[in-house]
């Protein structure tokens, strides 16, 4: 039986009215899982149908030097680390093209906070990136990595963003959110940039005209009402700027990493998250289910539990796979052929977007999918 709470919950859905805190709360301490499962489903096919989209991208990582520590983050290593790399524009290129001539539409770029890369190395790599590949879509630095542009510049914001787009920038990944909740963040990422400067970020660069998406890591040291608090805040600046194009819990998984004692989300926590994003985001369009940190399986569930995005074809490693990926960097890539059997069997239908999901025209030959 439903609790009154419950009830009250899917009927605001059904009328497509707003969920508060509270609510968001409920929906997560619940035990009626499929439930929950249906009733975000009911808004994903209501906004969505069975389309469930996906995209062929390359992962671009041009360094894993970094000053930070965040414990959760097994991707980083500081200067002098003989494991440490950083590529030259030339380098990048290199990697990058096989990926281009295997039919990429969008090569998405996050690395290390380098403590002595200039600015002008990061313009240098997205001007040199637009002229090998013209007509690649460029979503490159979250706004962790924005904030470092701007304290090793002295530049503003605004000068920041406009000297990015002019070499190249084309949209902005989500990455660096984590949990809002300052207490979590000064526990688990103590020197990254806070709550108020990502949204100030986002909000700027939705200014500028530029899309972005949004993250959350959960399943670590944050509670359910953190997890809300996220996306309410989300859901906040969406309302203001409408610039968000979609949002992406990303599941922590804690091998190799500072916070290696905590066990991590079960699926089925997962597939809750899924779900109450799907509830809660409601001026959100997309919700993704990132397979590279669910697994296979449960992200095909989850695209019955209000998601309506698997990403896509992931590969060239970097920080969403060694530090979250559930499958293993070693088994992070799939082939479009892959991603698109996991979608038609789980009764949906697959279709191939490009970063602002405009849908294209399926390719025949089979392609690598790369890790998001």
């Amino acid at each position: 039986m439903l609790s009154s709470t419950l009830l009250n919950i899917a009927e605001k859905v059904q009328a497509g009215e707003r969920l508060s805190f509270e609510e968001g709360v409920a929906l997560f301490e619940t035990d009626q899982v499929a439930w929950l499962g249906h009733l975000a489903d009911s808004v994903r096919r209501r906004r969505h149908g069975r389309t469930t989209f996906y995209n062929v991208n390359r992962h671009l990582n041009p360094t894993n030097v970094c000053y930070w520590d965040c414990t959760f983050c097994s991707f980083y290593r500081k200067a002098g680390d003989p494991e440490g790399y950083t590529y030259t524009v030339d380098q990048a290129v290199a990697e990058i093209r096989p990926s281009y001539e295997a039919g990429i539409t969008e090569i998405h770029i996050v690395g290390g906070l380098h403590p002595t890369l200039p600015f002008e190395y990061y313009l240098d790599l997205l001007r040199g990136l637009k002229t090998a590949f013209p007509k690649i879509h460029l979503k490159a630095f979250t706004m962790v990595e924005l904030d470092h542009f701007k304290r090793i510049t002295r530049l503003s914001e605004d000068e920041v963003i406009d000297r990015l787009v002019a070499a190249g920038l084309d949209s902005c990944p989500g990455g660096g959110a984590e949990i809002f909740a300052e207490t979590v963040r000064k526990q688990i990422c103590k020197h990254k940039c806070g709550t108020n400067r990502w949204l100030d970020f986002s909000k700027r660069v939705h200014l500028k005209g530029l899309r972005s998406n949004a993250t959350m890591l959960y399943g670590h040291i944050e509670s359910l009402a953190d997890r809300v608090d996220h996306m309410i805040r989300l859901r906040n600046l969406q309302d203001e700027t409408k610039g968000f194009q979609c949002f992406i819990p990303l599941a922590f998984y804690p091998k190799d990493t500072e916070l290696a004692h905590l066990p991590g989300p079960t699926a089925i926590d997962s597939l809750k998250t899924i779900a109450v994003s799907r509830l809660m985001l409601d001026n959100f369009d997309h919700i993704k289910a990132y397979w590279v940190m669910l697994g296979r399986q449960t992200a095909q569930l989850a695209l019955h539990f209000g998601a309506n995005d698997l990403d896509g074809t992931v590969s060239g490693g970097g920080p969403l796979v060694a530090t979250y990926s559930l499958d293993g960097a070693a088994q992070c890539k799939s082939t479009r052929d892959d991603i698109v059997q996991l979608v038609l069997d789980a009764g949906l239908e697959p279709v191939e977007r490009d970063t602002l999901y405009q849908p294209i025209h399926p390719v025949q030959r089979e392609t690598e999918v790369v890790c998001a």
